[in-house]
């Protein structure tokens, strides 16, 4: 499988991996501070955190990948969901659809995902501040909503999501593709609304309990500029087969 990185992505970089397993493409994050939450909503005020490196996936895991780990592990494919239509049927994803990020899993079959391949899932802190990019723009690519550089609703003509690695126009600063916009992607963290009040300052892991879990990134059926903000916080119940995910591994 060869991954098509957009030049502005690599230009001058050496710090891209692959990820011997799944072959996910997995760029360096280095350790420092950066400022999480935009105080845009009540559940996300600004303040100062401390992340160690580590490395995350340049693009959210495929269908083509969680094919390869459906025949592996045996694990349920992703052809029931808790409403509207899957996209693959009687176990097996649609050619045409196999380079588009894997949707319809739980949070649970995305953290056997991640254990069968080597690596995790993003901490809430991990995915914001990949997609806020070095300098802690609003959205992945800037400081202002362009529609174009995303899958949206707007943009999205008779389909539904998108390409792993098309809209490169719409990469952070980190090298990410799509955390904003095309489907949203399950985080590590349990959700809790007034978390990041009590939070740790230096790698936070979220919550110890709680009832849903937490999921970042802008969908293809939305239109509000403000969903897709890489600060924006979404829960729901880690049961429900709803989203994609994207995954990390810690630093060298």
């Amino acid at each position: 499988m060869i991954y098509q990185l957009h030049a502005s992505t690599v230009q001058g970089r050496c710090d891209l991996a692959v990820n011997a397993k799944d072959g996910s493409v997995l760029v360096r994050v280095p350790a420092g501070k950066f400022e999480m939450g935009d105080g845009q909503d009540a559940n996300c005020p600004k303040h100062r955190v401390r992340l160690a490196e580590y490395w995350i996936g340049v693009y959210s895991v495929t269908n083509r990948q969680y094919a390869r780990f459906v025949v592996e592990t045996k694990r349920r494919a992703p052809d029931v969901l808790s409403y509207g239509d899957p996209v693959w049927q009687n176990g097996r994803c649609p050619a045409a659809k196999l380079d588009h990020p894997v949707v319809n899993v739980s949070w649970d079959d995305a953290v056997a995902y991640g254990k069968w391949s080597g690596l995790s899932l993003p901490s809430e802190a991990q995915w914001e501040k990949a997609a806020r990019g070095p300098k802690g723009l609003i959205y992945p690519w800037g400081s202002g909503w362009e529609e174009s550089r995303c899958r949206n609703d707007k943009n999205k003509g008779t389909e539904q999501t998108a390409s792993a690695w098309g809209y490169p126009a719409g990469a952070s600063g980190t090298g990410t593709y799509q955390q904003g916009g095309n489907v949203y992607e399950w985080c590590a963290d349990w959700y809790e609304e007034k978390y990041y009040a009590q939070s740790p300052t230096e790698n936070p892991p979220g919550p110890q309990a709680g009832a849903s879990r937490v999921y970042r990134g802008g969908c293809w059926w939305l239109v509000d500029a403000s969903n897709f903000r890489g600060a924006f916080r979404l829960w729901d119940d880690p049961s429900l087969r709803r989203r994609g995910f994207r995954l990390v591994r810690a630093g060298s």
